[in-house]
């Protein structure tokens, strides 16, 4: 009773609000858009065919309709690709909140052209819906993890963590749910069913600004001490707040420059050699396992594979599928943590299309196949046991220098400048900040 007393005094109903909104409106449509094209498969197929034949006067053979199906559904993962590239530039400029506002636009878009697609006999516009829909998956399958990790306490971070892996989880069960013949997936319906991704949207859209931004970016970036005291007090129960703006600080001082560091910058790095090597790592074991060929089979129709299917999913999620995004933002200090969800998310989905264009070659070989992914998590899970330290409740600064040794440098602790000193006086049980000018 007294470890769960203190586990809801800390973990307050703002972080629970901010976890789930962000995660609703944007981690769901990650897994909602991996699944939404599988049920109405044939009717899209057939839309394209009718298409194809009143332009042109005649269709097109089952294996080029094949190929056009395979580009709508493989565009995601391209788009995902290029807003995944953009991250860096987007959470330095909007801030890590901002960005999941700002980027809800591409998801009308997307639903906006995928909705209407029928109403305007252009399948173009649901292969540019995909890639639209995408690019935003890309973006927020790098940032709400961000964003979780900096407003979350040190011993909440994997808590939080899980909270985007959970509803990418749920997103895949609605898609299959709502693709039941009784429901959505009728052959009427299919347009109804890809442009759903506006309403989650809407209601993130419609809340989550309400909430402040990440307090170590207005610190550390922003510099700006009143918001990261007023974001401080939004995120945490009444406690006294000195001891982590102390730690901010301390990570500030550790920083050569608050700069956000570019991806060329980051690789150049010595400092964070080892950090880069467990990223590429983790992020590409995710996808090169099951989980990158998750859907393969669903095509097949069969109802007992499909909740095969899901539980593979729903296990995978609520486990080990929300690390990578997690160990991305803790193994990096502030200044590096923008480029490396770059390089996260660039693995992450490279990896994914990867498989999704080897899988079927790879069933020729039938169950077999499966020995390949068996061999990646192996492989994974001896890097991860041996090679990477624990970083539950330590902080950020604490976590570098665990790899300082492994990356053969020290952690660098310059002092502030003496225009940006800051002075914490504690008032009010909460501790406030005083900027001081020398």
């Amino acid at each position: 009773m007294v470890v769960c007393h203190l586990f809801l005094q800390h973990l307050t109903s703002s972080l629970l609000a901010v976890a789930f909104l962000s995660s609703f409106g944007s981690s769901m449509l990650y897994g909602y858009n991996l699944a939404v094209v599988n049920s109405p498969a044939e009717y899209i197929k057939d839309f394209y065919n009718q298409t194809i034949v009143r332009r042109n006067g005649s269709g097109v053979d089952e294996e080029t309709l094949t190929l056009i199906y395979s580009v709508t559904v493989s565009i995601f993962a391209i788009g995902g690709l290029v807003g995944s590239l953009t991250v860096g530039m987007q959470v330095t400029r909007f801030g890590r909140r901002g960005t999941l506002v700002h980027s809800t636009v591409l998801v009308f878009i997307a639903g906006g052209l995928m909705g209407f697609s029928r109403l305007c006999g252009s399948p173009e516009m649901i292969i540019i819906g995909r890639f639209i829909i995408g690019i935003h998956s890309g973006i927020s399958l790098s940032v709400v993890p961000m964003y979780l990790g900096e407003i979350a306490p040190k011993n909440f971070r994997g808590f939080l963590g899980l909270v985007p892996s959970i509803f990418i989880c749920i997103g895949v069960f609605i898609a299959q749910i709502l693709g039941l013949h009784e429901i959505l997936g009728k052959e009427e319906h299919w347009p109804l069913f890809l442009s759903l991704v506006v309403v989650p949207t809407f209601i993130q859209l419609m809340l989550l600004p309400w909430f402040p931004e990440s307090p170590r970016y207005l610190l550390m970036e922003k510099r700006n001490i009143h918001a990261t005291i007023t974001a401080l007090k939004w995120y945490r129960a009444k406690c006294n707040i000195q001891a982590e703006v102390e730690e901010m600080q301390e990570e500030q001082r550790s920083l050569s420059s608050i700069e956000t560091v570019s991806v060329l910058q980051l690789f150049r790095d010595p400092s964070v050699r080892w950090q880069i090597v467990t990223v590429l790592v983790v992020n590409a074991g995710m996808q090169l396992s099951k989980w990158g060929s998750k859907i393969s089979y669903t095509h097949q129709g069969s109802e007992f594979i499909v909740a095969c299917v899901v539980g593979i999913i729903a296990g995978f999620c609520i486990g080990p599928a929300g690390v990578p995004f997690l160990m991305t933002g803790e193994l990096f200090k502030q200044s590096h943590r923008p480029s490396a969800y770059i390089v996260g998310g660039f693995v992450n989905w490279i990896s994914n299309f990867t498989v999704g264009f080897v899988f079927p070659f790879l069933q020729a070989t039938g169950a077999f196949c499966y020995l390949v992914f068996c061999g990646v998590c192996v492989g994974v899970a001896a890097y991860v046991f041996f090679i990477t330290p624990e970083t539950k409740n330590k902080t950020f600064v604490e976590i570098s220098q665990m790899f300082a040794s492994r990356n053969a440098c020290e952690v660098e602790n310059q002092p502030l400048g003496t225009t940006d000193q800051l002075r914490l006086k504690n008032m009010n049980g909460y501790g406030a900040l005083v900027g001081v000018r020398l």
